[in-house]
């Protein structure tokens, strides 16, 4: 009886070709923590945040307290970078994490925008 179980070359080489393109995805937002990193103080933190249909948030904290981010297309995409770049990574973002987050004039500014004399958020 003849064997039913076809491989089909086009889906391996599809699957192939995803994965280096996943894998380049991973690199290159692992250099960009690092680098982020090394402007930063010589070290960060970071966690991962999924933000919907969008992808995952990597919210990074420096050591000097300057915050970034950076998004990734997927959650496993976001979780293999951080570990490839080998920061601290935070379950969630607590308060004893968002303490660390040195803040300034355009983010206060930012938050108050609303309330104090900015047009209405209508």
């Amino acid at each position: 009886m003849a064997d039913t179980l076809v491989d089909d070359p086009k889906a391996a080489a599809r699957a192939a070709r995803a994965e280096r393109l996943a894998e380049r995805r991973v690199a290159r937002l692992a250099k960009q923590i690092d680098a982020f990193a090394k402007s930063h103080g010589g070290g960060a933190e970071a966690t991962v945040e999924y933000i919907g249909e969008i992808g995952t948030r990597i919210v990074l904290v420096g050591e000097n307290g300057e915050w970034g981010d950076l998004v990734a297309p997927t959650y496993e995409l976001a979780q293999r970078a951080v570990e490839r770049s080998g920061v601290t990574v935070h379950e969630d973002f607590d308060g004893d994490f968002a303490a660390k987050i040195r803040t300034g004039p355009y983010e206060w500014k930012r938050m108050a925008g609303i309330q104090i004399g900015s047009p209405a958020n209508t």
